[in-house]
């Protein structure tokens, strides 16, 4: 995986210890040092370095002979969301969300071919999959995946249909391409998704999408069901006009919070530098 930037600045060090995180969230399982140095491409040595660097940072926990990701990795993700403003923005409308509807509610960005949990609020139901901040999941399979693959130009749809999962499931073998794209069409169309026990048994969604101040498509919203408890024709009566109304608030605050002023503050140690 390394040796990827050209640029003067480029730092192949940090880039191979993001290797080492990555390598390690796509696995099932903790992973021996040979088998983080075959899949990063490092030196033994050299993966050996930065797994004991990271642990050391508390984002790798050690037993014996095997190595993993420790939740301080969250950190990462939801400093990227926090900085776009928007968890501030949807936590309360989730939770409201939740309360009305009974059910878990989530939101998810495209990371590739996949979807990323950014933000949840869940319910204490027993489904099929475990979900959390960070969780990866095939895009095709998901209410949220399709609404945010079906927001892409079709160019960007097909480099990304082309990427290979790192959700660790297996293929998805109940829909053609060709029907895929349909179905697309028809949730760009009607502004809404429907995954049903299409990811898991039992496990039944719809999602939307949550937009920008340019009404640019930036994460998708969902409400998850147990298939043996709500019935489709509930989870879209009942439960999607509430998430409609829900991502819509989200995206019109989040489009007044991008808008607010931004003023740039030079630290008094700069100011101060430059007096003399």
């Amino acid at each position: 995986m390394a040796g990827r930037g050209s640029g003067p600045d480029f730092v192949e060090a940090l880039a191979r210890g993001l290797d080492v995180v990555r390598s390690l969230g796509t696995a099932s399982r903790p992973m021996s040092l040979s088998e983080v140095a075959e899949a990063t491409g490092l030196a033994r040595p050299t993966a050996r370095r930065l797994l004991l660097t990271l642990t050391e940072l508390g984002y790798v926990r050690t037993d014996g002979p095997t190595f993993a990701l420790t939740t301080r990795v969250l950190e990462l993700g939801t400093a990227y969301v926090s900085s776009l403003g928007l968890w501030d923005i949807a936590r309360p409308h989730l939770e409201a969300l939740v309360a009305r509807t009974g059910e878990s509610s989530s939101m998810a960005q495209l990371d590739g071919s996949d979807i990323v949990y950014v933000a949840r609020v869940a319910v204490p139901k027993i489904i099929a999959l475990r979900v959390e901040i960070g969780t990866l999941f095939p895009a095709p399979q998901t209410s949220q995946g399709k609404v945010l693959l079906a927001a892409l130009a079709p160019d960007e749809l097909e480099r990304v249909l082309d990427l290979p999962s790192r959700a660790g499931l297996p293929p998805y073998i109940g829909r053609t391409p060709e029907r895929l794209r349909e179905e697309l069409v028809e949730v760009r169309a009607r502004g809404w998704a429907l995954a049903d026990e299409e990811l898991a048994p039992g496990v039944r969604s719809v999602a939307c999408p949550v937009r920008d101040g340019e009404g640019v498509v930036r994460a998708a919203m969902n409400v998850t069901v147990h298939a043996a408890e709500t019935p489709t024709d509930r989870l879209l009566g009942d439960h999607l006009p509430l998430l409609l109304r829900t991502a819509g608030d989200v995206s019109a605050e989040w489009a007044l919070w991008q808008s607010r002023p931004h003023v740039e503050v030079t630290p008094a140690v700069d100011r101060a530098a430059g007096a003399d």
